[in-house]
């Protein structure tokens, strides 16, 4: 059974709070992100956004249906919102995408509405069902039937949302751009040097160049991205 409660100081570091001045903090429910790697939306209306400062000012706007995450009215303040997610509050006409930064804090980076229309999903798992059709498990929990296996595990599909149709695929290879979504160098960008896969149990790991620099990390973390995707 999901606890209720959380302590604040053992929510996630990168939460906008306070620690020290409130015991228990708002714990997101179970949904698209896990605790780790999501924000409840009270935080982002009320420490992001600063758009409320309690809870009932949050409740009022959610009421109001005035925010979408992902082109879908939520009305759930302790719904969890993750990496890529966008965010549009209708009356004040703006539109968000969720990302961490290289400090691992939250961080919104302002799109037009074109842009709302489209999400990055990240592929982290395929499955086979009947008739040969290929199911694709995205990073944000959702799901899309293909007909021809044309993608790989670690790839990225641009989404239209609002027809759920792959707009443009971007493929993890030497040249592209990717998002460190984990790890030591969680929030940096940087372009594919190589990719290196080993036998066994030993996991895939991935070169970098960032800033004039080479860094190693899990090929888990990688998510690719267009070059001016997070670009503030």
């Amino acid at each position: 059974m999901t606890k209720r409660h959380l302590f604040a100081l053992n929510a996630p570091l990168n939460w906008p709070i306070s620690r020290k001045d409130y015991k228990w903090v708002t714990r997101p429910n179970p949904g698209p992100h896990p605790l780790k790697r999501c924000l409840p939306v009270i935080l982002l209306l009320k420490g992001l956004l600063n758009y409320a400062k309690t809870a009932r000012e949050v409740r009022r706007i959610l009421q109001n249906r005035e925010l979408l995450i992902d082109k879908r009215i939520i009305k759930d303040q302790k719904f969890p919102l993750g990496i890529m997610d966008n965010i549009e509050i209708k009356s004040k006409n703006e539109c968000f995408r969720l990302f961490i930064n290289s400090s691992n804090k939250y961080q919104l980076k302002k799109i037009n509405e074109d842009e709302s229309k489209l999400k990055l999903c990240k592929i982290i798992n395929k499955k086979i069902l009947k008739k040969g059709i290929i199911q694709l498990n995205f990073y944000d929990g959702r799901n899309i039937l293909v007909e021809k296996d044309a993608y790989k595990t670690g790839d990225t599909l641009v989404i239209d949302l609002e027809n759920n149709k792959i707009v443009s695929h971007l493929k993890l290879e030497n040249g592209a751009f990717v998002y460190l979504i984990g790890g030591k160098y969680i929030g940096n960008i940087g372009k594919v040097e190589s990719i290196t896969v080993r036998k066994g149990l030993q996991a895939a790991k991935i070169l970098l160049k960032c800033d004039n620099k080479n860094i190693e990390t899990l090929k888990e973390y990688a998510f690719v991205i267009d070059k001016d995707t997070l670009k503030v």
